[in-house]
């Protein structure tokens, strides 16, 4: 295969991009019927090529990230604009779609939402990890539009609530609009790929991602609260566990992101409070508005039930620790070992993303190769080979890396530690 080289960057005087502000074929009427939903099955099954696919969600609004309007687009059928709140079960129009190249931008983002609706693409192609591939600095749909395509892509409807109905016009249009770009994109990108020797890498991502398990259950999650790191004691934090448990239960009850219904700097002010009554709690500021006045008492039960526990109960100051490596601060003092592997396999990795125009973390993710870093006792080349592949490294980044990374632990002079 030809050494990979990254696309040529598009000329400083290239023309203004052009507004692309509706579809060539128009807006089409959102499909929110059983019958309709019939009649895009049997376009799209009679449709040619790959498939453009999106969906709009309603982050930061709704609790989840359900997907509240599902975008496609296909050769020979046009546009489908599918209402998944009417219509929650697509495995139908998944079915008809066969074993159809799917074309994302950021496929990760949308495929859970496809699965819970019922659909798993046979393939995908994804034109943001293929435009991360060829190193181009800006990677989000619009800035690769307006440099593969020419056409300035708006992008101000992004963060709306996708759960509101009837949906407004200029929504729909900014979300066919989405797909309708996707197709030419993708035949771009692939010329753009291969040209570069990077498109088998490419083939290689997308399928990975498309196998992709969901991530599993984050421990403590509680943890995430923002500014909960001002909160230095454990009756402290004990009291944003619980609060942060009471508002996710009632944020799942109400469908509301728990935001919404209790902001993350009224939790922490609580705890560094630490109130004994309610109207304690209601004279701290972040009580004193009309809605968290309201439901004030709610929150004080929350309270309460923290500043009873038995100091046994209480969480520890620090959140658990993973199954990997410590915090590198300590490697040095540790495990001089590592740290001397450490070193010289990073500045070899630099080389590598230098050489290949690609992204540190598309080339290795860092926890693979901090992970290898630190486990390396002996065996050279096979054991360096197995470790990533058990890490989830795909064959050309495993290909690429190994034989730098033997180098670099040759170079560290690290002696066998088995």
């Amino acid at each position: 295969m030809t050494e990979p080289t990254a696309a040529s960057s598009p000329e400083d005087d290239a023309p203004a991009a052009i507004p692309l502000t509706e579809p060539e074929d128009g807006v089409p009427p959102i499909i929110d019927t059983p019958e309709a939903l019939a009649e895009a099955c049997e376009a799209f099954a009679a449709g040619t090529g790959p498939v453009a696919a999106d969906a709009e969600r309603a982050s930061g609004f709704r609790y989840g990230q359900g997907t509240y309007l599902a975008q496609f687009k296909r050769a020979g059928a046009g546009i489908a604009l599918i209402d998944t709140a009417a219509l929650p079960d697509l495995s139908s129009f998944g079915e008809a779609l066969g074993d159809a190249e799917w074309v994302f931008h950021a496929a990760s983002q949308d495929l859970p939402g496809m699965r819970e609706l019922g659909m798993t693409p046979a393939k995908v192609f994804d034109t943001e990890l293929g435009a991360r591939l060829l190193g181009w600095p800006r990677v989000g749909l619009a800035a690769v539009v307006e440099r593969e395509l020419g056409f300035a892509l708006a992008k101000e409807h992004s963060a709306q609530d996708w759960s509101t109905r009837p949906l407004p016009h200029d929504w729909l249009v900014y979300a066919a609009l989405d797909v309708e770009v996707l197709l030419d994109l993708r035949d771009r990108l692939a010329a753009h790929l291969e040209a570069a020797g990077k498109l088998e890498w490419a083939e290689q991502e997308f399928e990975a991602v498309r196998l992709a398990p969901p991530p599993e259950p984050r421990e403590e999650p509680w943890r995430r609260t923002s500014g909960s790191h001002q909160v230095r004691d454990q009756r402290g934090l004990a009291i944003v566990r619980s609060m942060w448990e009471a508002r996710d239960k009632e944020a799942r009850r109400r469908d509301v992101s728990p935001g919404r219904v209790l902001r993350d700097q009224a939790i922490v002010a609580a705890a560094i409070a630490k109130p004994t009554s309610l109207d304690a709690l209601m004279g701290v500021r972040e009580y004193q508005s009309k809605g968290t006045k309201r439901r004030a008492p709610q929150w004080y039960k929350a309270v309460e039930e923290a500043m009873t526990l038995p100091d046994k109960a209480l969480p520890s100051r620090r959140a658990p620790q993973g199954d990997g490596p410590p915090q590198q601060r300590v490697w040095k003092e540790k495990r001089p070992e590592a740290f001397a592997r450490l070193t010289a396999a990073r500045d070899r990795i630099a080389t590598l993303v230098e050489r290949h125009e690609i992204p540190a973390e598309n080339l290795l993710q860092p926890d693979a190769l901090r992970r290898t870093c630190w486990e390396y006792a002996d065996g050279g080349e096979e054991w360096i080979r197995s470790f990533l592949a058990g890490r989830g490294a795909r064959a050309w980044q495993i290909d690429l890396v190994t034989p730098e990374l033997v180098a670099a632990f040759a170079e560290a002079h690290v002696p066998s530690e088995g």
